[in-house]
């Protein structure tokens, strides 16, 4: 135990939470504000904002490893955070080629982010402290639910008012253009947990695609296919409902509950960790049985119009709340352990590993949020409840190799 590493993934934490409140506010209201502007020096859209980040974020997570690895993680981070506060200015001033721009740039920062937390994480974690911290960042991390949300509801009914003029515009903007550059800064106070002569090569960092790795991040895409298709269910049918504020408080209420009690209170074994997501499955089926019963089957495709299927129970917002809760606490239980066991299994090439984990990640995010606007609640549901039993059995194989691979290395 150290406290000056305790130090580090609290700091990172806190980094985090500021730059992804101000981002999270920002991709929320983007699109309204866009709107809003309707004049002919402006033509841009907040849709193909966000495609265009995804896009680039992809593909940057290829390449990410190797900027890294070069320049380290603290620096990465600094630099993408930099990225992001720039992406958040460009709306108190907003010029279409500026809009894209920053949109491509913050993909390429996305990436150096992600990737750079993943092996500062790593870096600052031991065998037993693993599961806490990664704990410890989540919960911090999903705290950016709460303040953004109370804050939007004054926004949205500015700018859905048509008063999203010059002057509430930029002081909106400016707000979380501060909150993203604190959240930037913070890193600087980061301390060195490695020396330049431990971090990874630059070959190391280029050498992504090893067998071994390859064969364990392959086991766990299903785990993550799962984690990202609860995301998309999340918001195609409590968006369709008018739900989305305050489920989203609820859901991140869930988040920090899970990252707290799994990350901070069950000590780091082999036993918990698959205990852990065991019970992420089965408090999200509890949820995705409930939502069946709850939510019409047409809700994610109707956005215009009331929906024209009945649920099989009455519509009780109270129950729609509880499945909120429940889907936030069992998406911290995949997530967190996901986080704890890749840094576990790859502690020596934790830049690469979290790189291909980002990769799949954000290209599969795509495509969550493509079919959750298209497919009916109960083929959603279908998808979940099918990979979510083979996310939970892959992850349970990779766990049992990582157990039988240390246990040879014992004798």
């Amino acid at each position: 135990y150290s406290p000056e590493l305790t130090f580090n993934v609290v700091i990172l934490g806190v980094g985090f939470l500021f730059i992804f409140t101000a981002f999270t506010t920002c991709g929320n209201v983007e699109q309204t504000v866009v709107k809003s502007l309707g004049n002919e020096s402006f033509s841009g859209s907040g849709y193909y904002s966000l495609g265009i980040i995804y896009g680039i974020f992809s593909f940057s997570n290829l390449l990410a490893p190797t900027v890294v690895a070069v320049i380290g993680a603290k620096h990465s981070m600094f630099l993408s955070g930099l990225l992001y506060s720039g992406y958040i200015a460009v709306f108190i001033l907003p010029f279409t080629w500026s809009f894209y721009l920053t949109s491509v740039l913050i993909g390429i920062g996305a990436a150096m982010l992600w990737t750079a937390q993943g092996q500062f994480l790593v870096e600052n974690s031991e065998a037993s402290t693993i599961n806490r911290n990664t704990g410890m960042f989540w919960a911090l991390l999903q705290c950016r639910y709460q303040t953004p949300l109370f804050f939007l509801r004054w926004c949205n009914s500015r700018f859905n008012a048509g008063q999203a003029v010059y002057g509430s515009r930029k002081n909106v903007f400016l707000s979380l253009l501060v909150a993203s550059v604190l959240g930037t800064l913070s890193f600087l106070v980061l301390r060195q947990s490695l020396s330049e002569e431990e971090m990874l090569s630059e070959e190391e960092g280029q050498s992504l695609l090893s067998t071994r790795m390859r064969s364990n991040i392959y086991f766990l895409n299903p785990s993550v296919l799962y984690a990202l298709a609860s995301l998309g269910l999340e918001l195609s049918f409590y968006t369709a409902k008018g739900l989305i504020g305050i489920s989203g408080i609820v859901i991140g209420v869930g988040e920090i509950v899970g990252g707290g009690f799994f990350g901070l209170l069950c000590k780091n074994n082999r036993f918990r960790r698959t205990s852990v997501v065991f019970l992420g499955m089965v408090v999200h089926f509890v949820a995705f049985y409930l939502i069946f019963l709850n939510i019409p089957a047409d809700a994610p495709v109707v956005f215009k119009t009331t929906t024209q299927m009945s649920p099989y129970l009455s519509p009780s917002v109270s129950i729609a709340l509880l499945c909120s809760f429940l889907l936030g606490l069992g998406d911290s239980c995949f997530n967190t352990q996901l986080y704890s066991i890749l840094g576990r299994v790859y502690a020596e090439q934790s830049t690469p590993a979290f790189a291909i984990f980002k990769f799949i990640q954000s290209v599969f995010a795509a495509v969550a949020f493509f079919y959750s606007g298209h497919l009916l609640l109960m083929w959603q549901l279908l998808v979940m409840v099918v990979l979510g039993f083979s996310g939970t059995l892959c992850f349970f194989m990779v766990e049992r190799m990582q157990n039988f691979t240390a246990d040879l290395q014992e004798y």
